[in-house]
Parts: C-alpha cells; sequence; structure tokens
C-alpha cells in the first residue's frame, strides 16, 4: 500500500486534502474525515491539472485544491455562492442578541493557533540545504504519514542518537551505485552491492552563517578501518579493514553499511560524521521530477553514447532521467573522470538547491506534497534520525544558512603514483588536504561572514592576549571529557616533566563527554589560563571564563577537560583563523555552466 492509502478506508489523495480556510483566507491541511469542513461547500469544477510538480496526481482534485485551477476562487464561492441562501448562526434562547462591530472596524476573531500550511512552508524552507546532496531533501518531513517512507540503518555507535540545535554538526551524504528500480539498468555496475558511489560531507557552522559541502572522490586510496556491524539477528559482526583500497568499497563490499563509510570519513579526514542520508537512482529522477525540471548549463554541446545525455550547449532544463545522466556523465567533460563529474554534480546541486527554495516551490502545497513524498521514499537514514521532528529540526538549522555561504569542494588530491601511466585512483593530497580538514573541523568558514560573527571571534582570540604567569604557577586539575583513554594521565606526565607545570593533578573522567577541548577558569586565573593555553596550544575558543575549583591541596584550580578534539600531549589544536585557497571552490548561489 503506498503513502497516500496507509490507514486511511477511504483512500482519498492526500492533495485532495488541502483546503482553503475562508475564516483566514489560507490553506489547511485535513487528515482525517472527522477534522472540521466547511459547511457550505463550494461549486464542484472540472479539473484542468495540478499545478507544476504535481503530475498525474492532480487529475481529478477538488476545485479549490492548492496548485488547482480554481484555488484563487474558492474562498469567494465558499463565502458568497450564487443561488444559496447560508443561515446565519443560532443562537441559544435567553441569549443576548449578537452586538454589531463598531463603524470602521471589523469584529474581533477568536485566536486562531498558527496554520498548519504556516508550518508546512516554514519546515519546508530547509529543503534549501537539503537539496546540496540531491537525496537529503527529506530532512524538513512534512507530514507524519510521511514517516513511514523512510528506510533506517542502525550504525551504531557510528553516529549520534539525536541531534543538537546548539552545536555545529556533520552529515555524511551517500550516493549509491545500486541499481534499484525500474529504468536503472543502464547506470551503476552491474551486479553491484551498493558502494558509495557519490560521497559529501556536509558541515553547518555551530552559528549557522556557512555551511561546507566536501565531496570525497569514489577512487580515492584509502585504509578502511574495521566495522562493527549490526546483522539482522541483533548481534554484531566486525568487518575486518582492508588497506589500499577505493573509498567507494567503505559500503556494501563484505557486507559493510553506511556506519562503515562513516567510520572510514573519520579516519581519512579526522572528522567525525554525526549522521549519514543515503539514496540511490532514483533519488536524482523523482526529486527533480517533483520539483518540475532543474535548470543546467554547458559551455559544449554533448551526446555521451555511455549516459545517453545529448544535449547542446547553453541552458536547459532536465529532470527525470535526462537529470540522471546528466550528473552521471563524466566522459564527456574536462578529463573524462571522476573529478570532473564531481564538479558537475555540485554545479547541479546548486541549480536543484536554487529550484527548490524559489518562490514557485515553497507556495506550492500541491508541489511540496509530492516534493515529500518523493524524497521520503528515497531516503535511507540512521536511527539517531528517523523521527519527524528530528528531521524537521535538521531542516530549520539548514535554512538558516544564506547559499551564498554554502561552499562546494572536493578533498584535494594527487594522482595515485602506484597506477604508473594510466591514473585510476588519487591519494590525498598530504600538503594541501590537512589545511581543509583542519579548517572545517575547527568550524572555520570558507566564505566571508557577518562582521558580527567575525567579531565574535575575534573576543574569542583576545583571551589569549596579556600577562601570562610562570609554568609553575599554574594550578589545574585534568579531566578526560572524551579523548582516548589515557589521555589525561600522559597529558600529566608532559606538563609535569617536560613543560614544568609541577602544580597539575589527574582528575578521572569528565562527567560527561565533550566534543571540545575546553580550560575553564577565574578571573583572577587569567594568566595562568593563558600560560596553559600557549604550552598545549589552545584555542580562545576553548577558554571559558568561569570558577575556580578546588585541588587535592584545597587551594584554587583551573579545570582543563580533554574533549574528543584532543590530538595528544603536547599537540596544538589551535584553530586556523583563515581558510585557505582551494582548487574548484564554488558556492550555492552562483550559476555555472558545465565544461
Amino acid at each position: 500500500m503506498d503513502a497516500q492509502g496507509r490507514g486511511r478506508a477511504d483512500n482519498i489523495d492526500p492533495a485532495d486534502q488541502w483546503v482553503l480556510n475562508p475564516d483566514t483566507g489560507e490553506y489547511e491541511l485535513r487528515l482525517t474525515p472527522s477534522a472540521p469542513q466547511s459547511s457550505v461547500p463550494g461549486p464542484r469544477r472540472p479539473s484542468s491539472g495540478g499545478a507544476g510538480g504535481g503530475g498525474g496526481n492532480a487529475t481529478g482534485r477538488r476545485a479549490g485544491a492548492p496548485g488547482g485551477p480554481s484555488a484563487p476562487g474558492r474562498q469567494q464561492s465558499r463565502e458568497a455562492a450564487p443561488d444559496r441562501t447560508v443561515p446565519g448562526p443560532r443562537r441559544r434562547r435567553g441569549a443576548p442578541p449578537p452586538q454589531e462591530p463598531l463603524p470602521g472596524r471589523r469584529g474581533r476573531r477568536p485566536e486562531k493557533k498558527k496554520s498548519r500550511t504556516k508550518k508546512v512552508l516554514m519546515w519546508t524552507g530547509g529543503t534549501m540545504a537539503f537539496v546540496l546532496v540531491g537525496v537529503g531533501t527529506a530532512g524538513y518531513l512534512i507530514l507524519k504519514h510521511l514517516e513511514g517512507n523512510i528506510s533506517t540503518t542502525d550504525v551504531g555507535d557510528a553516529a549520534k542518537n539525536g541531534f543538537s540545535k546548539d552545536e555545529a554538526f556533520n552529515i555524511l551524504i551517500i550516493g549509491t551505485d545500486k541499481r534499484t528500480g525500474k529504468g536503472n539498468e543502464g547506470y551503476g555496475d552491474k551486479g553491484s552491492v551498493g558502494h558509495a558511489d557519490t560521497n559529501i560531507l556536509l558541515h553547518v557552522s555551530k552559528d549557522r552563517t556557512n555551511a561546507t559541502a566536501l565531496s570525497i572522490p569514489r577512487d580515492l586510496i584509502v585504509d578502511v578501518p574495521d566495522c562493527p556491524t549490526i546483522q539482522p539477528d541483533g548481534s554484531t559482526k566486525v568487518i575486518p579493514g582492508t588497506d589500499n583500497v577505493r573509498f567507494n568499497t567503505s559500503l556494501g563490499q563484505d557486507g559493510r553499511d553506511a556506519g562503515c563509510t562513516m567510520r572510514t570519513v573519520k579516519a581519512v579526514t579526522g572528522i567525525a560524521p554525526d549522521h549519514f542520508m543515503m539514496a540511490d537512482f532514483n533519488a536524482v529522477k523523482t526529486l527533480t521530477s517533483a520539483v518540475g525540471g532543474v535548470e543546467v548549463c554547458l559551455k559544449h554541446a554533448v551526446d555521451d553514447p555511455d549516459s545517453h545525455l545529448k544535449l547542446s550547449a547553453g541552458s536547459h532544463k532536465v529532470e527525470g532521467e535526462q537529470a540522471l545522466a546528466f550528473v552521471r556523465t563524466r566522459h564527456s567533460f574536462g578529463n573524462q573522470g571522476d573529478l570532473d563529474r564531481i564538479k558537475v554534480q555540485q554545479q547541479f546541486l546548486g541549480s536543484l538547491m536554487r529550484k527548490m527554495s524559489s518562490s514557485d516551490t515553497l507556495t506550492n502545497p500541491a508541489k511540496l506534497y509530492d516534493l515529500a513524498d518523493a524524497a521520503t521514499k528515497a531516503l535511507t537514514v540512521d536511527q539517531g534520525i528517523k523521527k519527524v521532528n528530528t528531521l524537521k529540526d535538521i531542516a530549520l538549522e539548514l535554512k538558516k544558512v544564506p547559499p551564498k555561504n554554502i561552499t562546494f569542494l572536493t578533498v584535494p588530491v594527487l594522482d595515485n603514483p602506484a597506477d604508473g601511466k594510466v591514473h585510476k585512483t588519487v591519494i590525498v593530497d598530504p600538503n594541501k588536504a590537512p589545511q581543509v580538514f583542519d579548517t572545517i573541523g575547527s568550524d572555520v568558514s570558507f566564505t566571508e561572514v557577518k562582521k558580527k560573527q567575525q567579531q565574535a571571534k575575534d573576543a574569542e582570540a583576545d583571551r589569549l592576549k596579556g600577562s601570562q604567569s610562570a609554568a609553575s604557577d599554574v594550578r589545574v586539575r585534568i579531566l578526560n571529557g572524551g579523548a582516548p583513554p589515557g589521555s589525561a594521565s600522559q597529558t600529566l606526565t608532559w606538563l609535569q616533566n617536560q613543560q614544568g607545570v609541577s602544580k597539575s593533578e589527574n582528575a578521572g573522567n569528565a562527567p560527561a563527554a565533550v566534543d571540545k577541548t575546553t580550560l575553564e577558569y577565574a578571573p583572577d586565573q587569567a594568566d595562568q589560563a593563558r600560560k596553559l593555553a600557549a604550552l598545549m596550544g589552545l584555542p580562545g575558543s576553548a577558554l571559558k571564563p568561569g570558577k575556580s575549583v578546588t585541588n587535592s591541596q584545597g587551594l584554587p584550580a583551573m579545570t582543563l577537560t580533554l574533549g574528543k578534539d584532543f590530538k595528544g600531549a603536547g599537540v596544538s589544536l589551535t584553530a586556523p583563523t583563515k581558510a585557505p585557497d582551494v582548487d574548484g571552490k564554488s558556492t550555492a548561489d552562483k550559476v555555472q555552466c558545465a565544461s
């Protein structure tokens, strides 16, 4: 049974449940037969087709359904239908007659709850960020009954249990090459178990001023770590890792799930994805059709026998099979390799994002339903974000990021010397890639952000300025708050034996794990904090003015909590203040042509 008929005996088309409320002048979603209906229905009119993106679902809709041709006149027909006598409201016996409103003023209406349509439009505003990946648009999930469309995979501790609206977050977007669904026989590898064909690590900043979409080439040579996977019977099987293999084998190969791909991303970049979203070829086809096509631009004509893409130079609108052929084409662009195809995909996703954030999409309830239905059916996520409210929260946070500050990048790579003259694979560029990884991991934007945010960063940097006490005067208690086991002990030994911080002590584990290393201190300990920060390479953001604690000698001391970002005793945690220049960088607000 499809989403429209699930759990409903009358099998009503959900598009028909959008009705215009004559009191508010707004569309409202009536999900159940018992929902309040108007006592004066408007006249039925023959349907002439739905709004763009509605497709066949629009046929046979009631007059006035969102997106239908008679929608603008629905309110008039309900308020003053010709040849009808509409009785006024009944009054209880003995009740005083209603008072007329004062001349020139309308009577006060009862306070009404926020329209569900407003909620729909609010949630779908987050769509523009999910389209960065072409598969994650279901994150705004507007209808509860669509939740059943989404598939989930339990990846254990590779993903977080939930989502925090107050922190930066990373979502790994995976597009598989598995041939599922009718019409996909010509794409991907025949018999593929579903490898990680397209991979984008989406980082959204803590202050929501910027986001970075980092593409990871499928042919990148990596070491895939050991991967615990949860089996159908609930048991856990550890799939052994493999060295010097293509990145795309981190999924599907030997029974690996998306959690294995997440662990591989962390091993390669040092950045831990919080969640994943995955889809197959059908996502591009269904989503582009749902929005009525996506504009693409070509610098030269393309006639590719492999992907069957045939387009002239210039601008075109593609959807369905043609859209999939566009993003799958590689032999007609650049050096005919995967890296050039990634650039084309990034350009396509930027265009799709602009299309889905346009008023034409966001103000058409019928199109929004088609989009939600298509997106949810195409999506697989981890257990931590499978709930509709969680997906809605993610969408609303993504909506805050301006398109001009959404940057598309590709991991800096070099040709793999092991390939010889025929370059089939690539390796991480040891000189350029670490700077990119550190910039993303440190939550630094690749675009210019507002002065207000820059001022906040400057204020953090100012905490490092000023006098510093002697190392022997620094009193600090060290807690392990998510760093590798033994980190507090190792740091204590390093501080005492190599840095002269003799008044330091190991205080064990912190009450809870934290992502970032912090140093909390009282106002009169600022000079000690600056000294310890200088010794350890702590950024200004790690210094947290607060209060002191009592150490084992009963004296006031600072609290150093080693977070998940801790890299080892003596290894600096100072974040870059400016992102490096990266070849091929682009932003989501710019129109670009594939070449």
